[in-house]
């Protein structure tokens, strides 16, 4: 067998009896996490743009979109997927060389469920398949440091995600899964430089086109079984030679993904904190700051603070803000927290969050970066323009591994997002649809999102 037809049938022999009690928890508050991202990012630009793309072409009207309306499942999939992700507020992944987002996998799975008729078991087990593969891809072929990004592996935890929620046998899925791998290897530009909403959207376009050819092989279009180990596929191509006994794998690696507190790219989190107890501690005002110095870890200089993946001091949209760690610790220290706020085009642009960021030092720390990913280090040091200085070392934050969110939590995070766009009754129902995920349809969840709106001007 190649390594494809091992991962197909990994997939879809993959049972709700084989998630552990600790598993299903987490993928539950993983999708209320998830939906929370989604609802809130309902009047997102981008979301906007693709919101009219879809009502001028049309589709079979199949599943439902977040927000009301129907369309097509891969064009479900491809404007639900950039809900959850458009805020850059949902969960991560931590490799020492691969970062990633598995929950972007659930707008692709909750169309193929849907459209399968399918229940909140089966979407349970279909995600849960869907992070186990691309967190281990993660772990042994990371693909950053060649110059792909983690939407390639995700090409693979998508395809064998909705192989598993339509139910397709082992030949369909390995030829999902071939399709897939060949076609979708997606170039890490869309991450450096001067960010733009490809930034956002790589990810659910991975989503659409996987779920398009999942599709084609459900019908029985083939693809090139050897797309891992075969002449010109992946390993030769990409990421070089690795193994992954498909046999033994689990379904635990949703367990071992961490949530944002605040909403801003992962790897500025337990920074963001550090800034934030330090404002609370000390209660200075912005204004006489001479400068913020901050140590991190090699990824999060390299990703955002300025390392190889370009300069973060140059600040102008909601895309470059987030990745910019001198500004998400500005504004931080500014405004007392990061929230979507923080990321509109007004505070983004405004004078004292400009100024402040150019005081901001970032340099990467060998110890911390030996730590990373077991831990989330980083020290920042204050210097006031009189010549004191005030300084906190933070290890990790409130939703890493160590620190777990815990579901009131993630509760009231949904609350905050979505209450602009929900009555209190309707939230309520969501969660409470999501909490008992196991016990309803798709279609029942599908129903409640479509029914959030963005309130009339």
């Amino acid at each position: 067998m190649t390594m494809a037809e091992r991962l197909a049938a990994f997939a879809v022999h993959a049972s709700y009896d084989d998630l552990s009690e600790a598993a299903r928890h987490q993928l539950k508050i993983r999708v209320l996490d998830s939906l929370g991202c989604a609802i809130g990012a309902l009047e997102g630009e981008p979301v906007r743009l693709i919101r009219e793309q879809l009502e001028d072409f049309g589709g079979n009207g199949r599943c439902a979109l977040i927000g009301g309306g129907r369309t097509a499942p891969d064009r479900a999939a491809f404007y639900n997927s950039a809900l959850v992700r458009y805020l850059d507020f949902n969960d991560s992944y931590l490799a020492k060389g691969e970062t990633c987002h598995p929950s972007d996998n659930l707008g692709a799975v909750m169309a193929a469920a849907e459209y399968a008729g399918k229940s909140g078991k089966d979407l349970l087990t279909a995600l849960a398949v869907a992070y186990q593969v691309q967190c281990r891809l993660s772990d042994v072929a990371p693909v950053r440091s060649w110059g792909f990004d983690h939407p390639t592996q995700g090409s693979y935890a998508v395809a064998a995600g909705v192989s598993r929620a339509l139910g397709l046998d082992e030949e369909k899925a390995a030829n999902a899964l071939a399709i897939c791998g060949a076609a979708f290897n997606s170039l890490r530009v869309t991450r450096t430089g001067s960010l733009s909403h490809w930034k956002g959207l790589a990810y659910p376009n991975t989503a659409f086109g996987c779920l398009h050819a999942a599709f084609l092989a459900m019908r029985g279009v083939t693809g090139p079984r050897e797309v891992f180990e075969g002449n010109k596929g992946f390993m030769d191509a990409i990421s070089g030679p690795f193994h992954i006994d498909w046999d033994q794998e689990d379904l635990e690696r949703v367990t071992q993904t961490i949530l944002k507190k605040h909403n801003a790219e992962i790897h500025s989190q337990s920074a963001i904190e550090a800034i934030l107890e330090l404002r609370a501690q000390h209660n200075y005002p912005p204004n006489r700051v001479q400068r913020i110095e901050i140590e991190i870890f090699d990824v999060a200089y390299n990703i955002i603070g300025g390392g190889e993946e370009g300069d973060k001091t140059s600040v102008r949209t909601k895309e470059e803000a987030d990745h910019s760690l001198q500004y998400m610790v500005s504004v931080a220290l500014l405004d007392g927290q990061v929230m979507p706020e923080q990321y509109r085009p007004e505070r983004i642009l405004a004078e004292d969050v400009q100024q402040l960021l150019k005081k901001v030092g970032v340099q990467p720390s060998v110890a911390y970066s030996q730590r990373f990913p077991q831990e989330m280090a980083c020290h920042i040091k204050v210097t006031l323009q009189d010549g004191s200085v005030r300084g906190i070392e933070k290890h990790d934050y409130e939703g890493f591994v160590t620190n777990p969110m815990r579901w009131e939590t993630v509760a009231t995070k949904f609350d905050r997002l979505s209450s602009k766009y929900s009555t209190a009754a309707l939230r309520r129902e969501i969660i409470e649809a999501v909490s008992d995920l196991e016990s309803i349809q798709v279609k029942q969840l599908m129903k409640l999102l479509a029914g959030v709106r963005i309130p009339e001007a």
